[in-house]
C-alpha cells in the first residue's frame, strides 16, 4: 500500500495506466461498499503497489490470505467451508490492514492514512478486475534500444572495483542506487521500475539486470564512465524475477523475466533485452486442479547445466528450462508443493532450495538428475531470501531458512549423497535445528564463508523494537542467544512516525562487513548502515536524501557466485 505523495509522483510520471492496466466495466459485488470511480481508481493503484504481491492480482492468495469477497473450499478431510472480505466488513478489514497480523503481515497505520485504510478495507470487498493479456508483440512495442552494443565501451572506462559494488534498490522512488563497496560513497542513481524485486549480475559482473514490480525491466552497463542504462523493456504489468544464461559458452547470451501478471515467463537478448519468446505458466496444480493466475516467483541460472529453474507459485510446479535451443524449448516439470516463493542454491550449487511457503515446505531440487530430492516440512512461512549455507558443528552442512510466520530460523541438512558428508546421511533432508528467534516476521538470513556469524532480520514484525533491529548468531556456539543490534538506533537518525525497517543483511566482497537496509517511510530520511562482521561494531552509515524506502542490496560478487 503506497501513500499519497508516491501516488502523484508516479501519476506525474505517466506509470497509472502502464502500471496495473485493468479493464473496465468489470463486476462489482452487490452489497460491497459504495466506492466513487475516483477512489476505486486510487485503491487499485494501492493495491497494485503494496498488496498485489502477497495476495495476487486476482487476490486468491498465495503468501497472503485470499481476499476474495467469497470464496469456499473443501478441506483436506471434506470438510466445507466458506469466508471474504464480504463476511469480514469494514471495520474488521480496516484493524487488519492497520495493525498487521502474526502470520507475517505488516501494520500499515504508519504507512497507509486513516483515510487510505478505510478505502482499501472497503476496496477489497468488490469483485477483482482481471488485468488485460500481454503478448510478445506488446514486449516488443516497449523495447527501448537505448545504447546499442556497438556503441558500448570495450574495456571498463573507471577505476571502479566493480566486484564490491552494491545494488540498492530504493523502492518507492523506483531507482537503483549503485554503491562503492570499497569507499561507501553513493556511485550513481538510476531510475529502473517500481519497486525493483531483485538486481541479478551478469557472468561477466558487467551488466546489472533490474526488474520492477510494474515490470520494466532494465540493463545498467558499469563499464562508461559512469552506470549507463542501455536497454529497457516491459515485461508485463506486474513482475519479480531475472536472471541470466551463466553456463559456459552462453554467458549472457540470455535473460529471462518472470511475471505476476500475465502468469509467464519472458526470454530475452542478454545484451539488448530484445524479446525472442513468452511461455505462460497457466495450467494445473500439483492437486490436479486448473489456476488462472499461476505466477512466476524465483527464477535462477544454474551453474552446472545450460538450465533455468523456474518456480512458479501457485501450482507448486518446478520448471527446468534447457536454454540451448530457444527455439525448441525443453522444459522439465516437477512436482512440488504450492505456493512456491523464493530461495537459493545449497553450497554444492546442485541443489535449489525453495520455499513453499503457504504449504510450511521447502523443495530441494536435484538439478543433475532433474528430480525433487525432498519436500521438507518445516515452521510456518518460510521466506528464506537466498538463504544461507553454513558447516553446523553436529550436523554438517546445513542450509537455513527464516519465517514470516514463526519465531524460528529453520535449520535444513544438505549432506545429500555426497561421500565426504557420509557421517551427516542420516539427516539428510532434515530440520535438524531450529534457532529461536525473538520474534515471528523473518524476511532474510544470510552469511559467509568466510564469516562465524548468521544474520537474521525481522522487518515485517509489528513490534516497532523488533522490526528496528537484527540478531546476530554465533556460528561457532549456536546455543547462545543471539546478539541484538538495535539498527535505527545506531544509525543516529531521529526517530519517526514510520518504523523504520531493518532488512536484507548483505554480505561485501570480503565477507567482513554486513550491509542492512534501515527501511524507513517514504518521507523519513533512510539509511544503509554496515557493521564490522568480526566485532558487529558499526562501521559506516550511509545517508543522503536520494535514499528512499532502501531495500534490496545485491553485492555484486556475491550475486554473480551465489554465495550467501
Amino acid at each position: 500500500m503506497a501513500s499519497k505523495d508516491s501516488l502523484k509522483k508516479i501519476a506525474l510520471k505517466g506509470l497509472v495506466a502502464a502500471l496495473l492496466p485493468l479493464t473496465m466495466g468489470s463486476a462489482w459485488a452487490a452489497d460491497a461498499p459504495a466506492m466513487t470511480d475516483e477512489e476505486k481508481a486510487t485503491a487499485k493503484q494501492i493495491y497494485f503497489e503494496r498488496c498485489a504481491g502477497c495476495h495476487g492480482v486476482l487476490r486468491k492468495g498465495a503468501t497472503g490470505k485470499n481476499l476474495e469477497p467469497h470464496w469456499d473450499k473443501t478441506l483436506p478431510d471434506g470438510t466445507k467451508t466458506s469466508g471474504g472480505t464480504l463476511k469480514l466488513g469494514t471495520d474488521r478489514l480496516s484493524k487488519i490492514i492497520a495493525y498487521g497480523t502474526e502470520g507475517g503481515m505488516v501494520n500499515y497505520d504508519d504507512i497507509l492514512t486513516k483515510e487510505e485504510i478505510d478505502l482499501m478495507a472497503r476496496y477489497i470487498q468488490h469483485t477483482p478486475d482481471v488485468p488485460p493479456e500481454f503478448s510478445l508483440k506488446d514486449m516488443k512495442d516497449s523495447w527501448k534500444l537505448i545504447v546499442p552494443v556497438s556503441e558500448r565501451p570495450t574495456k571498463q572506462m573507471n577505476n571502479i572495483n566493480l566486484k564490491n559494488v552494491f545494488a540498492v534498490t530504493l523502492r518507492d522512488a523506483g531507482k537503483l542506487a549503485l554503491i562503492d563497496g570499497d569507499t561507501h560513497k553513493i556511485w550513481k542513481i538510476l531510475d529502473t521500475g517500481y519497486a525493483v524485486h531483485i538486481s541479478r549480475l551478469s557472468a561477466s559482473g558487467r551488466y546489472v539486470y533490474t526488474v520492477g514490480r510494474d515490470g520494466l525491466t532494465t540493463i545498467i552497463d558499469m563499464w562508461f564512465e559512469e552506470p549507463t542504462t542501455v536497454a529497457t523493456v516491459r515485461l508485463g504489468s506486474d513482475a519479480r524475477s531475472v536472471d541470466t544464461s551463466k553456463f559456459k559458452g552462453f554467458e549472457d547470451k540470455y535473460l529471462i523475466g518472470g511475471t505476476y501478471w500475465p502468469p509467464q515467463y519472458s526470454i530475452m537478448d542478454g545484451e539488448t533485452l530484445e524479446p525472442i519468446k513468452v511461455v505462460s505458466t497457466r495450467g494445473q496444480t500439483v492437486d490436479g486442479e486448473y489456476h488462472p493466475e499461476p505466477r512466476v516467483a524465483s527464477i535462477v541460472a544454474s551453474h552446472i547445466k545450460p538450465e533455468w529453474v523456474v518456480n512458479v507459485k501457485e501450482t507448486g510446479q518446478i520448471m527446468l528450462v534447457d536454454y540451448t535451443d530457444i527455439k525448441n524449448l525443453k522444459t522439465t516439470t516437477i512436482e512440488s508443493a504450492k505456493f512456491l516463493h523464493d530461495g537459493g542454491w545449497d553450497a554444492s550449487k546442485r541443489y535449489f532450495m525453495v520455499a513453499a511457503n503457504a504449504s510450511n515446505k521447502v523443495a530441494a531440487v536435484d538439478t543433475q538428475t532433474g528430480k525433487l530430492a525432498a519436500l521438507v516440512d518445516t515452521a510456518k512461512i518460510p521466506h528464506p531470501g537466498r538463504g544461507a549455507n553454513f558447516n553446523h558443528p553436529k550436523f554438517g552442512p546445513v542450509w537455513a531458512t527464516g519465517h514470516l510466520g514463526d519465531a524460528v530460523v529453520s535449520l535444513i541438512s544438505t549432506a545429500s549423497d555426497d561421500p565426504a558428508h557420509a557421517q551427516y546421511k542420516e539427516h539428510n533432508w532434515k530440520v535438524v535445528e531450529q534457532l529461536k528467534m525473538p520474534g515471528a516476521g523473518n524476511l532474510f538470513v544470510k552469511t559467509h564463508p568466510k564469516s562465524t556469524h548468521l544474520w537474521a532480520d525481522v522487518p515485517m514484525n509489528p513490534e516497532r523494537d523488533l522490526a528496528q533491529a537484527v540478531y546476530v548468531y554465533d556460528l561457532k556456539d549456536l546455543s547462545k542467544e543471539p546478539t541484538r543490534l538495535d539498527v535505527a538506533k545506531d544509525s543516529g537518525l531521529p526517530e519517526s512516525k514510520a518504523i523504520r525497517r531493518a532488512t536484507h543483511p548483505e554480505y561485501n566482497e570480503a565477507g567482513d562487513e554486513v550491509w542492512i537496509s534501515l527501511w524507513g517511510g517514504k518521507t523519513d530520511q533512510s539509511a544503509i548502515v554496515v557493521y564490522d562482521d568480526k566485532t558487529l561494531k558499526l562501521k559506516k552509515v550511509i545517508t543522503d536524501p536520494a535514499i528512499v524506502t532502501p531495500t534490496g542490496k545485491f553485492n555484486v560478487f556475491n550475486t554473480m557466485q551465489d554465495i550467501y
